[in-house]
């Protein structure tokens, strides 16, 4: 073989083997060993940390390299054009509190519209704001370790606690990839105000939120697996953290699957039920607000898997605007409270009281679910102020646990009104057990077969206060002596190919 062939042959493997350690051929990177860290998991890395990330921006950017090793780390200050790639093997563990390792939160003037988790960044592991072209990437693994996972409400002041894995507000190109976060505090990933997000591959093990995405433009969430049996696992927001309405727009979310397993036990692969949750059982799902101050606009869910943890919700309560979902594809088991939640409500965190909640525009299909409880159905509802427009809910196959009594068909649904908009705040089941829909204009019902596991005593379907209700090929079981359906002040109704309906008072079949 010449020498010119065999150099080219070389040159190529070396490339390679680059690449797939994470670095392009020629590019620049610090190593954190080089500047003091030790990673024994004992000696405080983060000063180190940090000193490497300077260095790399001193000379226009880089990749600050984690090599395996556990590095006991506080506040670290991510940078534009900074990629943080975490080997495999590598673990950033959380310091302790008490070691006074991380950031104070920042100075917040004026009255405040959302939770403390959310008013605050700079108590975080890794935070960075204003930034353009950052990254966080590799196989290692981000241990939460001394983050706390509890915040304040709304209104209530400093939390007085590192509280989040990851905080980027108002930057420009993110992406984090294939990293694995444990114990990510109140948030394992908050995004705010930022555009052009990439968020891929990712396992999030954790006891709270898993990846909240708020106020962002141009983002999309793929391949990651969430568990959070405590909290939200996916969560687009809009809150009022920037001063202002910031809708979050432009949204995808695909590939992923979420969870409400004992915290751990996904990272492991045992799967515990956790059977501790609170906050109205496990939670563990995708979820759209409850802060809803801007909105959410052109979103697309698809090709999602939900495991014990409760359903998809999407909930506009805060003055803002809710237009253009679309979700498809998502396969649900062992889920509680309810498989799909769409609803507006009236809490109104919003300097502007006369603000209403609007919600439109919304189609949901291809989705089979199977149930742990029986506490409602389909849930889709406005308020007697705001109604929903324009919901098509179409190939369900939904199986409820079932047992509902008969007098529940007979009970009065509490409305939300302005409290926080969940079911198991009404302490009260639904009057059917397969879709129950309130408040409502142009709802089409399509290709959707309910039924139970123990009978139920309730009708299948209910809806109140609805025009323009249009149900073609609606199958159900309906348990001996219960009606089929409960319309009342349901106005311009069409059913099609739905035999099941044909008893039900002053419904014709086409």
């Amino acid at each position: 073989m010449n020498k010119f062939i065999a150099r080219i042959i070389f040159v190529s493997i070396v490339s390679i083997a680059f690449t797939f350690n994470g670095f392009a051929m020629g590019s620049t990177y610090y190593n954190v060993k080089d500047y003091g860290c030790t990673g024994d998991g004992i000696s405080l890395d983060s000063p180190g940390i940090n000193k490497a990330i300077e260095a790399a921006v001193e000379k226009g950017g880089g990749t600050v390299f984690f090599p395996a090793g556990t590095y006991l780390s506080g506040s670290i200050h991510i940078k534009s054009n900074i990629n943080l790639h975490l080997d495999a093997g590598c673990v950033i563990l959380g310091a302790p509190q008490d070691m006074g390792a991380y950031d104070p939160e920042e100075e917040v003037l004026g009255e405040q519209y959302q939770d403390g988790g959310h008013t605050y960044f700079q108590n975080s592991l890794i935070w960075g704001e204003n930034l353009e072209n950052v990254s966080i990437t590799g196989l290692g693994m981000i241990n939460g370790g001394g983050l706390t996972s509890k915040s304040t409400a709304v209104n209530k002041g400093p939390l007085g606690k590192a509280s989040k894995s990851i905080a980027l507000k108002l930057c420009n190109n993110v992406t984090i990839k294939d990293i694995t976060i444990f114990h990510g505090g109140h948030f394992a990933i908050l995004v705010t105000g930022c555009n052009l997000v990439r968020l891929d591959n990712l396992i999030i093990d954790t006891n709270r939120d898993g990846i909240d995405i708020d106020c962002c433009t141009n983002t999309v969430v793929s391949n990651c697996m969430v568990n959070s049996p405590h909290d939200d696992a996916i969560c687009p927001k809009s809150t009022f953290a920037l001063g202002k309405k910031w809708i979050t727009q432009n949204l995808t979310i695909t590939n992923c699957q979420v969870s409400g397993y004992k915290e751990g036990t996904l990272i492991d692969g045992t799967l515990i039920p956790d059977l501790k949750t609170k906050y109205g059982g496990r939670n563990g799902r995708i979820k759209f607000g409850t802060e809803s101050n801007g909105g959410f606009r052109n979103c697309t869910v698809s090709n999602c898997t939900f495991r014990y943890c409760r359903g998809l919700a999407l909930e506009e309560v805060d003055g803002g605007i809710m237009e253009n979902i679309t979700i498809s594809n998502l396969t649900m088991s062992e889920i509680n409270g309810y498989p799909i939640y769409i609803t507006l409500g009236e809490r109104k965190r919003d300097p502007d009281k006369k603000s209403a909640s609007v919600g439109k525009n919304i189609i949901i299909s291809n989705v089979v679910v199977t149930m742990l409880d029986s506490l409602s159905g389909i849930h889709i509802t406005g308020t007697p102020n705001y109604y929903l427009e324009n919901i098509r809910i179409s190939n369900i196959l939904f199986t409820n646990n079932g047992g509902g009594a008969k007098e529940l068909a007979d009970i009065y649904f509490p409305e939300l009104g302005d409290g926080y908009p969940e079911i198991y705040k009404l302490n009260s089941a639904t009057p059917s057990y397969g879709l129950y829909a309130r408040h409502v204009k142009n709802l089409d019902i399509s290709n959707v077969k309910v039924n139970y596991n123990k009978e139920d005593k309730r009708p299948p379907i209910a809806c109140i206060d609805v025009d323009g209700l249009e149900i073609d090929n609606f199958k159900a079981e309906v348990a001996n002596g219960v009606r089929a359906a409960i319309f009342d002040s349901v106005q311009n109704l069409n059913v099609r190919n739905s035999p099941v309906l044909e008893k039900v008072r002053g419904v014709k079949i086409k």
